[in-house]
């Protein structure tokens, strides 16, 4: 059955850096968008990066452009987040997700276009 993994949080100190790694098993990897996004207590999901089944195209929102990237290995059916400069309004849950319907290189940034999600691993940045 469809899987998504995801591993790699912790707690950190401002600044920090961290890369998140989400693994994926039981559909074709390619057929796939994926994207990362976040929940923080008492506020709603949104998305943190995505990436097209291809890995030609990325969008970030301006919250994290700049100290993340995303990318993935089709090879692998990986896809990774690579937080940097971390501070602590970056503290959450991140969640991998994938998008079954993106053209090869389109990529979706709601959450509700996600059929897949992982369960999550936590973020936490202390000041």
């Amino acid at each position: 059955q469809v899987q998504l993994v995801e591993s790699g949080g912790g707690l950190v100190q401002a600044g920090a850096s961290l890369r998140l790694s989400c693994k994926a098993s039981g559909f074709i990897f390619t057929d796939f968008a994926m994207g990362w996004f976040r929940q923080a207590p008492a506020k709603e999901r949104e998305f943190v990066a995505v990436i097209s089944r291809s890995g030609q195209t990325t969008t970030y929102p301006d919250s994290v452009k700049g100290r993340f990237t995303i990318s993935r290995d089709n090879a692998k059916n990986m896809v990774y987040l690579q937080m940097n400069s971390l501070t602590p309004e970056d503290t959450a849950v991140y969640y991998c997700a994938a998008d079954r319907r993106s053209p090869l290189d389109y990529v979706k940034t709601p959450a509700h276009e996600y059929d897949y999600w992982g369960r999550g691993t936590q973020v936490t940045v202390s000041s």
